[in-house]
């Protein structure tokens, strides 16, 4: 039997499902006539508003949002006193900006979880290339800076791209970033508390477990739950001005969601800020949108777990008369672990009590987890059942929720 367990705040984390990823920095000039400097001088994001990200982020229905306060290029988003490679140097606001400290200020206002990436990559820092334990002595200073100055963080994003052959003292490195924030969430290098899905387009395999095989040929298992990193637009993480066209329709943004909170992992969609600080209006309103139609399709099942009796291995809705579905939301009660092995909805058309028939099965699956979204083509049922076919021990679940999407369709 799996011994692998969530901790609180792991658990805390998959239910908050849906965040932003925010990039911005010297890049988001690149492709600006004029602005291909990389120095500190070319930032100037003149009409920052981080309260239009985290409200568009909110109206979405995101619950954290994490900004990416150092990238690869080494750039720092905050006036480190570490380095001298930051907004501290640039003339945005005669070198008194910190879009580390609206950001951090507006994810509160608004009520969403905060979260800073860090790029253990630094191609300014020369540091990173000739003197490890010099680099980790920076790296340190800006966790200090980072998670020291700024409140409450929920998560820092370490990104392990350039970083596979530089070798880290993470064991002196995690024991600062815990000190300095015991309840952080640290995200894929470490001492991780989530990890990568494996791919940058959204999609995480199926069946996707929280459960990771450790140690030596998977001799022990660990709670690691996976996000799904993806882009609003096709290509770029940063603002270009030529690929607008490339942004996401609802329907496309529809299929992530499937394919990323559907199956057992959070989703975490960019947007890049245009040279102005601002998110592109396209990008926003189509956030919106998207938020919109996911609460179209969810806010409102046409019945929850309070409408299903429980038999042994089994959770049977039973309607009075033929009821349309078209959606299975199902949520396994992973505090105590992913104890479902194998599942399988069946149904009947007619009446259970008179109908000789068996129940016909219109899905087998084998992981729940924190959330399995089963979409199947309309069908008219009087009876549905979830049996679990395979556990781990006593099977639990949290929720079941039954919707018919086509229905709501204005």
């Amino acid at each position: 039997m799996s011994t692998a367990l969530p901790s609180t705040r792991q658990l805390e984390f998959q239910d908050w499902e849906f965040g932003l990823f925010i990039h911005l920095g010297l890049y988001t000039y690149a492709h600006i006539p004029g602005e291909r400097s990389k120095g500190p001088h070319a930032f100037h994001p003149d009409r920052l508003d981080c309260d239009q990200w985290v409200s568009c982020a909110k109206k979405a229905g995101m619950r954290y949002a994490v900004l990416t306060a150092k990238h690869h290029d080494g750039f720092c988003l905050w006036p480190t006193a570490h380095g001298g490679f930051s907004v501290g140097q640039s003339s945005w606001r005669n070198g008194t900006g910190d879009v580390v400290g609206e950001f951090t200020s507006a994810c509160r206002r608004h009520g969403l979880k905060v979260g800073i990436y860090y790029s253990p990559l630094d191609n300014h820092n020369p540091s990173f290339r000739d003197n490890a334990e010099t680099y980790d002595d920076y790296f340190i200073a800006h966790m200090r800076e980072l998670l020291g100055n700024y409140g409450s963080i929920d998560l820092v994003w370490f990104d392990g791209a350039g970083s596979e052959n530089h070798v880290f003292d993470w064991s002196r490195i995690m024991k600062k970033v815990r000190h300095l924030q015991p309840d952080i969430l640290v995200f894929n290098m470490g001492d991780p508390d989530y990890r990568w899905v494996g791919n940058e387009f959204g999609f995480a395999p199926s069946p996707t477990s929280s459960v990771v095989e450790t140690g030596d040929g998977g001799a022990s298992q660990k709670w690691l739950p996976a996000e799904c990193d993806c882009r609003m637009r096709l290509h770029s993480w940063g603002f270009r001005p030529d690929d607008e066209h490339t942004v996401k329709s609802v329907h496309e943004l529809m299929g992530l969601y499937y394919s990323s909170v559907g199956r057992n992992c959070n989703l975490l969609l960019n947007i890049g800020p245009n040279p102005e600080g601002l998110l592109p209006d396209k990008d926003a309103s189509r956030l919106v949108e998207f938020g919109a139609e996911v609460r179209r399709r969810f806010a409102s099942p046409i019945a929850t777990m309070k409408n299903v009796e429980p038999y042994k291995r089994r959770w049977i809705f039973q309607t009075p008369q033929n009821t349309l579905i078209d959606h299975v939301v199902l949520q396994e009660d992973i505090l105590y672990g992913e104890r479902i092995k194998q599942f399988a909805l069946r149904i009947h058309t007619g009446d259970p009590h008179t109908d000789r028939n068996p129940p016909i099965t219109v899905y087998e699956g084998s992981i729940i987890g924190h959330r399995q979204i089963i979409q199947m083509p309309p069908i008219s049922i009087m009876n549905m059942i979830l049996d679990i076919v395979d556990s781990e021990g006593e099977p639990l679940m949290r929720n079941i929720e039954f919707h018919c999407v086509c229905q709501n369709r204005a």
